[in-house]
């Protein structure tokens, strides 16, 4: 069937029209962003949605290139929405994390010991990676500032911030427990 047909059928609720494309771009919509989230679940959850979205806004569809490269499109961007959402979801954990570490400590004395003990451990991360915790955690500056001023990309800044996490992780379990 002619791509232009197919679309006003859909745009129209022909439910065969709708079953035509699914049948024809599901498997392959698929096996593309499996290939990028290494998740079958997943990659069959985000395909779903953008069909779902499609029926949903079917009346209003525009679809200016070929409908493969407009699913195609609507599949990759699906999958950046999901992954920007799972990182604010880590980000927002991870501060709950530091935040409960620090209030698990009522008795003063123990919680400025055990501070100190941690500002020490900060120290002693390389400088570009220090600074980079520093101006997260301590600063509360989102990685997008971070890159901009300091002229990197966020992927960096997201590299930077892995390896402070994961040395703190490794060497505070000794004191903080």
């Amino acid at each position: 069937m002619e791509q232009e047909k197919l679309l006003h059928k859909l745009r129209n609720g022909d439910l065969k029209a709708y079953a035509l494309v699914f049948d024809k771009h599901y498997a392959w919509l698929c096996n593309y962003v499996f290939k990028m989230s290494h998740d079958r679940a997943l990659s069959e959850d985000i395909v779903q949605d953008v069909f779902l979205k499609i029926w949903e806004q079917k009346k209003t569809i525009n679809i200016s290139s070929s409908l493969k490269n407009y699913l195609f499109k609507s599949c990759h961007n699906q999958f950046l929405m999901h992954v920007r959402r799972e990182k604010v979801h880590r980000d927002m954990l991870d501060n709950i994390r530091w935040d409960l570490l620090f209030d698990r400590y009522t008795d003063e004395s123990e919680y400025n010991s055990k501070r100190e003990k941690l500002f020490e451990l900060i120290e002693k991360l390389p400088p570009r990676c220090r600074e980079i915790f520093v101006k997260n955690k301590l600063e509360n500056r989102k990685y997008r500032e971070i890159a901009t001023e300091m002229q990197i990309s966020i992927k960096t800044v997201e590299s930077q911030m892995s390896k402070a996490l994961h040395f703190l992780k490794q060497h505070a379990t000794t004191f903080l427990l």
